[in-house]
C-alpha cells in the first residue's frame, strides 16, 4: 500500500512524546491563584486563515451563483408567463429550479476542493488542477481510514 502524502497544513506527529504527570499540590496552588486573561494558544492543527478565506470565496461563488439563480427561477418564470411572452410548463420551472439548487449544493464541495490547500500557492482561476489534487487527497484519506478500520475490526 502506498504511503499517502501529507496535507500542507497537517500537523507533524511526535513519536514517543509523553505527557509529564502533574503534581496534585501544584494544581491546588494554581486553582487558588487569580486567573488572568491569557491569550489562547494558536492551534497548528487548524486550517490556515489564508486557505480558509480561499475556500470561503470559492464556496460563495460556486454555491451562491446557482442558488441565487434557482431562487430567481420562480419570479422570472412568473414574469414571463404574466407578460405572455410564452407558456412555461410548471414541470420545467420546478426542474430548472431543482437543477440550479443541486448545482449550488455541488458548488459547496467544489469550492472547498478547488481551492489551493497550500498556504504559499494561490492556485488557478478555475481550480481544476487543485480539485484533482485535493480530491485525490480526500480519496487517499478515506481509503486509509477504511484500511485502518478493517484492521481494528480483526
Amino acid at each position: 500500500m502506498a504511503k499517502r502524502s501529507d496535507l500542507p497544513f497537517e500537523p507533524k506527529k511526535k513519536k514517543g512524546a509523553t505527557k509529564p504527570a502533574k503534581a496534585p499540590a501544584a494544581a491546588a496552588v494554581r486553582s487558588n491563584a487569580p486567573k488572568s486573561p491569557a491569550k489562547p494558544a494558536k492551534k497548528s492543527t487548524g486550517i490556515p486563515e489564508i486557505v480558509s478565506q480561499r475556500m470561503v470565496t470559492r464556496m460563495a461563488i460556486c454555491c451562491g451563483t446557482p442558488t441565487l439563480l434557482g431562487l430567481m427561477t420562480f419570479p422570472l418564470s412568473y414574469f414571463i408567463v404574466h407578460e405572455g411572452w410564452f407558456k412555461l410548463p410548471n414541470v420545467a420551472v420546478v426542474i430548472a429550479s431543482l437543477g440550479l439548487f443541486g448545482l449550488g449544493a455541488l458548488g459547496l464541495s467544489y469550492g472547498i476542493l478547488s481551492a489551493s490547500w497550500d498556504e504559499h500557492e494561490q492556485g488557478s482561476w478555475l481550480g481544476w488542477r487543485e480539485f484533482r489534487t485535493n480530491f485525490g487527497r480526500v480519496i487517499e484519506s478515506w481509503q486509509a481510514y477504511q484500511a485502518q478500520r478493517s484492521q481494528n475490526a480483526e
